[in-house]
C-alpha cells in the first residue's frame, strides 16, 4: 500500500511563521510529518523550533545541511560548494540538531537536490556514512532536471558502494517555483511528451485550489494507481505561508489524504517499513 510523507525543506529565517501554522494543521489532522531543517536556521531561533517540535510524537527531525550550500552543480542553481566545507553541511549539521532536539537523525536532503540523487557525489555519499545517515532524499527533480519531479521508487546506494544508505525521493513541483516565489523567472518544465500532463499548469498557480489540483491531487492519485511505495511533495514553510497564510492547501490535502484512506508516515517510518521488509 502507498504510503503518505508530509515534509517540509525549512531553509531560511521565513520559515518560522510557515512552521507555526504548519504544526497546528498538523495537530488538528493528527498528520505525521517529517521536517529537513537547516541547522543555521534553526540556530537562529532555536528556541521558537524547540518548543513547536521537540519531542513531538508527529514529527521527526531530518538534516537539509548547515547553511544550504549545494552540493552539486546545477543548471538552475549554479556551482557545488567546496569540497573542503562539505564536512560543515553534512555532518556537522547532524549534531547541531541531535543535540538541539535530544534524539537521532537519521535522514539528509541535500539543498536544491537532483535529478539522480547523490549517485554523482562520491563525497558527500562517504560523509554520509561517516555521519551514521540511513537514507537521503535528494532524487528531486525530473531527467535533465525538469520539472515536475515523478514519481520514483526508493533504492539503496549498493552501485556506489553504500547497500545500507537509501534514497527515498520526493516528488512534484519545487512547489515555490510552481509559485514563481524564487523569482528566478521561467523555470524548465517536462521533457515532451510530458509524463504526466495533468500537472502542467498555463502559467504560475495563482490559489491553493490551483497548487492542490495541479501538483497535490495528480500525484497522490497517480501513486496509488501504479501502488507506488510513497508519495511526498516538495513543500517550504517560507513559500507556503507567504502564498498560503492560512493553509488552505493543507487542509485540502490532508483531507483527501484521510478520504482516501491512505496511510502517512514520516520518512523514518517509511525507512523502517523498507528495513522491515527486507528483513522478511
Amino acid at each position: 500500500m502507498t504510503s503518505y510523507i508530509a515534509a517540509y525543506d525549512t531553509e531560511s529565517p521565513g520559515c518560522l511563521a510557515g512552521v507555526r501554522e504548519i504544526v497546528a494543521k498538523h495537530e488538528k489532522f493528527e498528520m505525521p510529518a517529517t521536517f529537513f531543517l537547516v541547522a543555521r536556521t534553526l540556530e537562529a531561533d532555536r528556541p521558537e523550533y524547540v518548543a513547536l517540535l521537540k519531542d513531538h510524537p508527529l514529527f521527526e527531525m531530518a538534516c537539509h545541511s548547515y547553511t544550504h550550500m549545494v552540493l552539486r552543480d546545477t543548471p538552475e542553481f549554479g556551482k557545488a560548494g567546496p569540497l573542503e566545507l562539505f564536512p560543515r553541511e553534512i555532518v556537522d549539521s547532524k549534531k547541531f540538531i541531535e543535540d538541539t532536539f535530544g534524539r537521532e537523525v537519521v535522514g539528509f536532503r541535500p539543498p536544491v537536490s537532483s535529478d539522480d540523487g547523490l549517485k554523482a557525489v562520491p563525497e558527500a555519499l562517504r560523509l554520509l556514512q561517516v555521519a551514521g545517515y540511513r537514507y537521503v532524499s535528494s532524487l528531486a527533480w525530473g531527467p535533465h532536471f525538469t520539472l515536475p519531479a515523478l514519481l520514483v521508487s526508493p533504492f539503496t546506494y549498493a552501485e556506489q558502494g553504500y547497500p545500507e544508505l537509501w534514497e527515498l525521493p520526493p516528488c512534484g513541483w519545487h512547489e515555490n517555483l510552481l509559485k514563481g516565489n524564487n523569482r528566478c523567472g521561467p523555470v524548465r518544465i517536462g521533457l515532451f511528451p510530458p509524463a504526466m500532463p495533468e500537472t502542467i499548469p498555463n502559467d504560475y498557480i495563482k490559489t491553493p485550489e490551483e497548487e492542490f489540483q495541479y501538483n497535490n491531487k495528480p500525484f497522490v492519485d497517480k501513486a496509488v494507481a501504479d501502488r507506488m511505495t510513497h508519495v511526498s511533495l516538495i513543500w517550504h514553510p517560507w513559500s507556503l505561508h507567504r502564498f498560503d497564510p492560512e493553509m488552505r492547501m493543507l487542509e485540502m490535502t490532508f483531507s483527501y489524504i484521510r478520504e482516501r484512506g491512505i496511510p502517512a508516515v514520516t520518512f523514518v517510518g517509511l525507512l523502517q517499513q523498507l528495513l522491515d521488509g527486507k528483513e522478511r
